[in-house]
């Protein structure tokens, strides 16, 4: 599939899905969210990939939020299956075995806010900006913000932000645990290849791991979700990441993980 809404790039084991289109402030639609999913397919059957990092091009916006020229005329069913579409790909996104970077470079409004929700974590500028207006436009939240940003801020600070429809700075979200870390605008995009270089160099087994315990564990009490790190804990032994993990330990060398899902 060519592509004309998204920039999708491979640096080593990292993959990188630009939002290309500036002149909308990377506003999602349909055709973004088809294009998505192309690429999405491709990280998945690639077993080179072990990061990926969402960003926005230009300087302005990550995702600016859901296009409204494309929504305003939509009838009742269509808004709902456009709702629904863009709830599926963030559920993908979401699932993905491998861990995935939010490097929100400007706006991340909206529908914005709501795909940096689905990754595994947020690194944000000293200039980004985050919120869910829809209340604004006299609707809600369609992609699935109204529940993620309720289990990452709470209920009360979710209401609010999506009552109001207030727009909060970097270091607002930071302070109420929507983003993990925070740089200047010129350092971010540096500091976040740095970070998923560091994650590319672990085992791919237990990033997986990782991501499904902590993920799936949220949903669960905690002696089952313990019980569940015990099984994931025992199953890795099946990939040889876990003697070369060890025996690089007490060779006391560099570990060269290369073992895959399969």
């Amino acid at each position: 599939m060519d592509y004309n809404n998204i920039m999708f790039s491979k640096e080593g084991g990292i993959a990188i899905i630009k939002f290309n289109r500036p002149k909308a402030l990377n506003a999602v639609n349909p055709d973004v969210f088809l294009e998505m999913s192309d690429a999405l397919d491709k990280i998945i059957s690639d077993r080179t990939v072990k990061v990926l990092i969402l960003t926005g091009e230009g300087e302005k916006a990550f995702v600016a939020g859901a296009d409204i020229a494309h929504m305003v005329n939509l009838s009742p069913l269509q808004l709902k299956d456009f709702s629904r579409n863009g709830q599926e790909i963030l559920f993908r996104l979401e699932k993905l075995p491998i861990p995935v970077i939010a490097c929100v470079n400007g706006f991340a409004l909206g529908g914005g806010c709501e795909i940096a929700m689905a990754c595994d974590f947020i690194y944000a500028s000293e200039t980004a900006k985050f919120g869910q207006p829809e209340i604004t436009l006299g609707v809600i939240p369609g992609f699935g913000g109204t529940q993620r940003l309720s289990r990452l801020v709470g209920k009360a600070m979710a209401k609010e932000l999506c009552m109001t429809g207030a727009m909060i700075n970097a270091q607002e979200a930071k302070d109420m645990g929507l983003v993990n870390r925070i740089f200047p605008k010129d350092k971010l995009w540096e500091e976040t290849m740095k970070t998923a270089g560091l994650i590319a160099g672990k085992g791919k087994v237990a990033l997986r791991a990782i991501k499904e315990c902590i993920g799936r564990g949220l949903d669960v009490d905690l002696q089952d979700g313990c019980y569940m790190e015990s099984e994931a804990f025992g199953l890795i032994a099946a990939s040889p990441d876990q003697k070369e993990g060890m025996t690089a330990f007490l060779e006391k060398r560099a570990p060269q993980f290369k073992g895959d899902f399969c």
